[in-house]
């Protein structure tokens, strides 16, 4: 059971939650109610209200959520509560209780691994509807911040292979790992490229699960350990999160655990390619042209745009066993997060039927996504004069043309692609780090399509 839950308690504090417009219309009676009008509760945004026994312990806990249209809304009160275990008393109509979970768990959650003194969590009493499945998804939305928290010294391509291993043990799944020059031999030469300059070897990690007779599933993720930009060097501030460039990878990996653990009738394939975009003599430069999986031949404008190259020939990979859906995630570009910010997860896909069950599944989760644009006719801005195409189309529509090069190796026709900044500034009380976007979307869709 997760620190920050709890299967059951004696006697723990009641939460009320309320938005502004109930508390008009139900706010309680007695001496809870007067306490609360006394204290100046209305049910907005963020507004808490705690209530004592006699004994002096808390009681209830009275919490407003505005609107009710923020599904994350408890972080605010799990981020603040003292030690100590509660339960939900009564939450607003139409805000579900998974959306309590998973607000509570965002709140709650803390990155600790290198911290002296470890903090205590309050913890919730699960719902006994539904709270094993709660549960399961709040574990994999943890195991995917816990990923991208972990500094890169710690989490490079060798730590994000032992975290594959793990999940493959724990599920009884297969692994294979093709690393350093053997990508090469077996045809993964862009991998190779970006990542020939790292202290680490690159490679790319495919893990298989399930019936060969079910449909194929196909999750891939970007694993950048560290993104130095390459010899198109960041600066320091834009460096700094950098950690964070394997992202990608953590949802793909957090979504494929969620998969195996709910058994969902899939035949599985996880690919993860990973590398260090690293400054050395043999870093790759801009003005190389590099063959891909595929064939094309690529030609280098920007070594910073290294992301697209590693996903293109695990993308050629994943569509040779002509998968019934792909996802990918990588946090893939700085436009995306100009265009929609860090909360909203833009994906791109050109069927519309597989979009709309997506928003659909971001609406029934709390967990928004927004589709983007996949506009063929910027195809032009990566048009190279000695290549196949080039790496990168310019300032403009950045994380369109990210989507319209990565299409150009994608062959299935069901095909999402996240473009998530996998971050997020302090809010609602929380320290800035880790996030997961997107993820209890997808898993949503995928209960729905599969489940």
């Amino acid at each position: 059971m997760d620190p920050v839950f709890a299967a059951s308690a004696t006697n723990p504090a009641e939460i009320h939650v309320f938005t502004s417009e109930d508390w008009a219309s139900a706010a309680p009676g007695g001496a809870l109610g007067a306490f609360a009008a006394a204290s100046g509760f209305r049910g907005k945004m963020g507004q808490r209200v705690i209530a004592p026994r006699e004994d002096g312990s808390i009681g209830s806990v009275l919490f407003g959520i505005g609107d009710g249209k923020d599904a994350l809304a408890l972080a605010a009160l799990s981020a603040q509560l003292p030690t100590g275990d509660y339960a939900l008393a009564r939450l607003p109509e139409g805000f579900s209780p998974a959306w309590a979970v998973a607000g509570w768990m965002d709140g709650a959650y803390r990155f600790e691994t290198y911290v002296s003194t470890p903090t205590t969590p309050p913890r919730l009493v699960l719902p006994e509807d539904g709270g094993e499945a709660m549960a399961r998804e709040a574990g994999a939305v943890r195991l995917a911040r816990d990923l991208v928290n972990t500094p890169a010294e710690d989490m490079g391509p060798d730590g994000i292979e032992s975290a594959i291993a793990d999940l493959a043990k724990a599920n009884g799944a297969d692994l294979s790992v093709v690393r350093g020059d053997d990508l090469l031999k077996q045809n993964y030469p862009m991998i190779h490229a970006v990542g020939r300059a790292g202290m680490r070897e690159p490679r790319i990690m495919e893990l298989s699960w399930g019936k060969a007779s079910d449909p194929e599933l196909a999750l891939v993720g970007k694993g950048v350990a560290f993104d130095t930009g390459g010899l198109n060097i960041k600066t320091g501030d834009y460096m700094r999160l950098m950690k964070k460039d394997m992202g990608g990878a953590a949802h793909a990996i957090a979504l494929a655990r969620l998969v195996m653990e709910a058994k969902l009738p899939v035949r599985l394939k996880l690919y993860i390619p990973s590398v260090e975009n690293n400054v050395a003599a043999n870093a790759f430069r801009p003005g190389d042209i590099f063959p891909t999986r595929k064939g094309l031949k690529v030609e280098i404008d920007n070594t910073d745009a290294e992301g697209r190259l590693i996903l293109c020939d695990a993308l050629a990979r994943a569509c040779e066993g002509a998968p019934d859906l792909l996802i990918d995630f990588a946090t893939l570009t700085g436009a995306a997060r100009v265009a929609v910010g860090p909360d909203l997860a833009p994906f791109y896909t050109d069927e519309d039927a597989l979009a709309g069950a997506l928003v659909e599944g971001g609406k029934a989760s709390g967990d928004p996504v927004w589709r983007m644009p996949l506009w063929r006719p910027y195809r032009s801005m990566l048009s190279s004069s000695i290549a196949d195409i080039a790496n990168a189309g310019g300032r403009m529509a950045g994380s369109i043309t990210a989507a319209v090069y990565l299409a150009e190796f994608v062959t299935t026709p069901s095909w999402i692609h996240f473009d998530i900044w996998a971050w997020r500034e302090g809010k609602y009380g929380r320290p800035s780090g880790g996030a997961a976007t997107g993820l209890r979307a997808a898993w949503a869709m995928l209960q729905a399509r599969y489940g």
